[in-house]
């Protein structure tokens, strides 16, 4: 069983910071990406940023947030700086993993809130 477990997310104030983590844990042989994605009340789920074969970034994010990862901890990041009222979501980690059965497959973790407000 894989699990991914988020933290970091909370209220901020336009123009500030967050960071999100994310760890995934379980029976993985190997990752083959890991990102973020963010549904806004609604909206439809969207990529964010991912770390894969190349890193990728939503346009509406670009020069502000950061994807980083960690593969010795199983841990990929997003640094989120010059938040912006539109950032308000909530922010799910996504990752793309090959298990030790050979077998490969996305998950998702439970989300975690980002609420930026003056």
């Amino acid at each position: 069983q894989v699990q991914l477990v988020e933290s970091g997310g909370g209220s901020v104030q336009p123009g500030g910071s967050l960071r999100l983590s994310c760890v995934v844990s379980g029976s993985i042989f190997s990752i083959t990406s890991m990102g973020w994605y963010r549904q806004a009340p609604g909206k439809t789920r969207e990529l964010v940023a991912e770390s894969g074969g190349s890193t990728k970034y939503a346009d509406s994010v670009k020069g502000r947030f950061t994807v980083s990862r960690d593969d010795a901890k199983k841990t990929v990041y997003l640094q989120m700086n010059a938040l912006k009222p539109e950032d308000t979501a909530v922010y799910y980690c996504r990752a793309e993993v090959v298990l030790t059965t050979k077998y490969q497959y996305q998950y998702f973790g439970q989300g975690t809130q980002v609420t930026v407000s003056s």
